[in-house]
């Protein structure tokens, strides 16, 4: 016995990557519906072996579904998602809509699975965003240990973050550039992103943070512990897949650099690949397709008392969306359903 699963915004990057990952996983699915807005109806997506055809997201009916993945933006989750919710299809959102909702649990389940408990309050769970997903699940092993008080992290984010046209926007402007009869204008980006890194993602906020910096500093606290400070600069690079992160740790008590690899290898989610040596590390185009989190660089930062620096990558339509979507409906189904 299993699962009547719904993947809405499945002609997407994400949502087509839900489909890839549950299907790869084997997750236990009675049955499957793909809806995606009317523009795109009729599509063709694949599921495992089979193609299914796009349904319409406006009109379908959620009464008798299980859960339901969804990834459309705020926009279209807003309007359909309380239907599904009250239709008693559980939603997993992973947009940024209900990660700030007191009433919605925020959840990564390397870093607190029981969470999810929380889900009947508004029948709705939310995906973190994909810097701080990959950021939380290297970091929890370690609070655990030590006890975090500060994290500063830079990232160096894929354009697959913005979705197709930027990545598209990416390509073209690469080849315009290698052949200069193409003027190629950046569109989704303010600047160019070919050869070039662009401090800037989302919109800035009145403090001078972008709100992607800010969405890491509230979604870190929400999920880890409140108490941790947390300051980032978020930079988009030009990258098609996998986010990168340069994250600095300051812990309330001491934590030895080859402690902290060995907890790490350990931790659930996490491939710890850290040699001393030419490529002993892990970069994004290495990381692509893989479900782990990727640690490399670990060192002790002498500059502070209790001070360790780490280097994270991670495909981000993976742990990122796709893959931690996928990972709360399992959880959900060991947890709460208890169906497969």
């Amino acid at each position: 016995m299993g699962y009547k699963v719904v993947v809405a915004g499945a002609t997407g990057n994400v949502g087509r990557e839900m489909l890839n990952i549950l299907a790869e996983r084997h997750f236990p699915v009675d049955e499957i519906a793909v809806l995606a807005s009317r523009k795109s109806l009729g599509t063709e997506v694949s599921f495992g072996d089979k193609t299914l055809k796009t349904q319409d997201l406006a009109t379908f009916d959620f009464t008798g579904w299980d859960m339901a993945l969804f990834a459309v933006g705020s926009g279209p989750t807003k309007e359909f998602a309380p239907k599904a919710a009250a239709a008693g299809c559980i939603v997993i959102d992973n947009s940024s809509l209900y990660r700030y909702d007191p009433d919605v649990p925020l959840v990564v389940p390397e870093v607190n699975a029981d969470a999810v408990l929380g889900y009947s309050k508004k029948n709705i769970i939310a995906n973190p965003n994909c810097s701080t997903a990959q950021m939380v699940v290297a970091l929890k092993p370690l609070h655990d240990r030590a006890k975090i008080k500060r994290v500063v992290v830079s990232t160096y984010q894929a354009v697959s973050g913005s979705g197709k046209d930027a990545i598209d926007e990416l390509w073209d402007q690469t080849k315009s550039i290698y052949n200069p009869t193409d003027d190629y204008e950046a569109k989704v980006y303010p600047k160019q992103i070919a050869f070039n890194v662009i401090p800037h993602i989302d919109v800035f906020l009145d403090s001078g943070d972008t709100k992607e910096e800010w969405k890491m500093v509230t979604e870190t606290k929400k999920i880890l512990d409140p108490s941790v400070k947390v300051t980032a600069t978020c930079v988009r690079v030009p990258v098609f897949v996998g986010h990168s992160e340069s994250i600095n740790i300051e812990f309330e008590d001491f934590l030895d650099e080859d402690e902290a690899r060995d907890i790490l290898r350990e931790a659930p989610g996490i491939m710890v690949i850290d040699k001393r040596e030419d490529g002993g590390y892990v970069t994004p185009i290495e990381c692509v397709g893989d479900f782990a989190t990727f640690i490399s660089r670990i060192r002790q930062d002498v500059t502070v008392e209790n001070g360790i620096n780490l280097w994270c990558v991670s495909d981000n339509l993976r742990k990122g969306a796709a893959l931690n979507a996928v990972q709360i409906a399992e959880t959900l189904g060991q947890k709460v359903l208890k169906k497969g």
